[in-house]
């Protein structure tokens, strides 16, 4: 394991102030966050600068939720995330997506116009680093400049979530006995 959780016995103050954004105080703690979380808690500072960031994509995000969570199953597909795309499936069902659609997703298949636009963006961005004018263009019917933009952190946060999850050897639990978020 690259990255072990952090034991509970080193758990400190600072550690949990820098997960209070996106935990309650009565899951900072080894189980309590969970097995990506627990690994961040070894470096609070970073810790707590990414979650303000990423709070903001998951909670507070101009996207529509079922739009965010097709961005994010696409990129955990690309980069072979199991433990994204099995936290956000969960999240997918709940913004209304169907099962078949998020097999589909982690495939880059959709059939409504602005899911196939959505897997379109994610696909650029990652291949690219940018969207085509066409891209930008056909979202422009369906999202607003703010969601348009939001969509870009949108796939670039959970891109580095990805690389970080991967690297660190954070897996899904699979007993559901950790709260990440």
């Amino acid at each position: 394991m690259r990255l072990p959780p952090l034991p509970d016995d080193e758990w400190d103050d600072r550690t949990r102030e820098a997960l209070s954004a996106l935990l309650p105080r009565r899951l900072r703690d080894e189980r309590g966050a969970g097995p990506a979380m627990s690994r961040l808690a070894r470096h609070p500072d970073l810790t707590e600068a990414f979650l303000s960031f990423s709070v903001y994509i998951l909670f507070r995000s101009t996207l529509p939720a079922r739009v965010r969570e097709l961005a994010t199953l696409r990129v955990a597909a690309r980069r072979e995330c199991a433990y994204e795309w099995v936290h956000h499936q969960k999240l997918a069902r709940e913004a209304g997506l169907t099962e078949a659609e998020i097999e589909a997703a982690g495939r880059g298949k959709a059939d409504a116009p602005l899911d196939v636009l959505v897997l379109t963006a994610v696909d650029e961005l990652e291949e690219r680093s940018t969207l085509s004018d066409r891209t930008w263009e056909a979202l422009e019917e369906h999202l607003d400049e703010r969601q348009r933009m939001d969509l870009v952190f949108t796939v670039g946060a959970y891109a580095v979530m990805a690389m970080a999850f991967n690297t660190f050897g954070v897996v899904p639990d699979i007993e559901g006995s950790g709260h990440d978020h």
